[in-house]
């Protein structure tokens, strides 16, 4: 859930597409141009003919990419969802953010980073899909905050179906502080719990201490700002779309409580629970070596049971 790496944005959005140079295979990149820089991402289509469904796959917090990847965290885990989907007949964009990757020139000034950047963001790539005589229905993906973007995206643009993977259903300020204060010592937990009080209420903290400062800095206070006004849970009932609430069973960052929020404050929505998925869609046992291996290993498959609730779901979606 850490905002690392995160970098500026600027308002006025121009959508491109650029399909015209083909990758291997059934893959093509496809570009988001904005006044600030190129975001960079990669369709990946179905051999079905006819127009079909497609999914913007929305990634996790931090400087995190298109395939799922971190630095020194390499899984494919999106890249490995989207070649799945693709297998089921369903097309996918999946995209770097802003000041990552390939879209590292699209982010300036950490400073001027708000959470409604990335909502502006995807709901500009849902836009640009929709004009697209290649895709039937457009619906989105979201994974960990990717999540949270991904439900606030799909309700501006009145995607076609939502789904939501190891999303949370509290606001992120709620996750942070359960997460840090079993594991900070006595001051620093009660120095956390201090600035987060102040954020949430819209304010900037002052004094952060140096241990601290990965997460508070001065810089990215703004950012976190503007996150912690959402609360996920509350963020969902608006939602008019059919949606899809998947967690893992083995998830160490996102617990099972957390789409049980979002499936009791959307009780229409579907609940799957994928037994012995991980945080980054593999199968990994409640074992931290294992786990981590997990998180860094790209020839490990998906669990088995995540791409074909997706593909379920979206087809049976993009019939109705």
């Amino acid at each position: 859930m850490n905002p690392v790496n995160l970098l500026k944005w600027s308002a006025c959005l121009l959508l491109c597409m650029c399909s015209s140079v083909s990758v291997a295979g059934t893959e093509q990149p496809i570009v988001l141009r904005t006044t600030t820089g190129a975001i960079d991402g990669t369709l990946s289509l179905p051999k079905a003919a006819g127009p079909v469904p497609v999914a913007l796959i929305i990634a996790g917090s931090g400087p995190t990419d298109r395939d799922g990847n971190g630095p020194g965290l390499r899984n494919d885990s999106l890249r490995l969802l989207a070649q799945g989907l693709a297998d089921a007949g369903l097309a996918s964009v999946r995209f770097d953010k802003r000041g990552i990757a390939g879209s590292a020139a699209a982010g300036q000034i950490e400073a001027d980073l708000r959470f409604e950047t990335y909502i502006d963001d995807a709901t500009a790539w849902l836009a640009m899909l929709r004009t697209d005589n290649r895709f039937s229905k457009v619906s989105v993906i979201g994974h960990s905050e990717g999540a949270l973007i991904g439900m606030l995206a799909a309700k501006a643009a009145n995607a076609h179906a939502y789904v939501s993977i190891a999303g949370v259903g509290r606001r992120a300020s709620d996750v942070l502080r359960a997460q840090l204060a079993p594991a900070l010592p006595a001051a620093l937990a009660r120095e956390s719990a201090r600035i987060l009080a102040a954020l949430e209420g819209g304010r900037e903290a002052g004094n952060v201490p140096p241990e601290l400062a990965a997460l508070y800095r001065p810089s990215v206070q703004p950012y976190l700002i503007s996150w912690f006004k959402y609360v996920p849970a509350s963020v969902i009932k608006d939602l008019k779309m059919p949606a899809l609430l998947i967690q893992g069973s083995t998830d160490l960052q996102v617990s099972l409580g957390e789409a049980e929020l979002l499936h009791k404050a959307k009780p229409a929505a579907q609940l799957v629970v994928v037994p012995g998925m991980n945080h980054v869609l593999k199968e990994a046992p409640l074992d931290k070596e294992r786990q981590t291996r997990a998180y860094t290993d790209p020839t490990l498959p998906l669990a088995p049971a995540l791409v074909p609730a997706i593909a379920d779901f979206l087809r049976k979606a993009a019939k109705d």
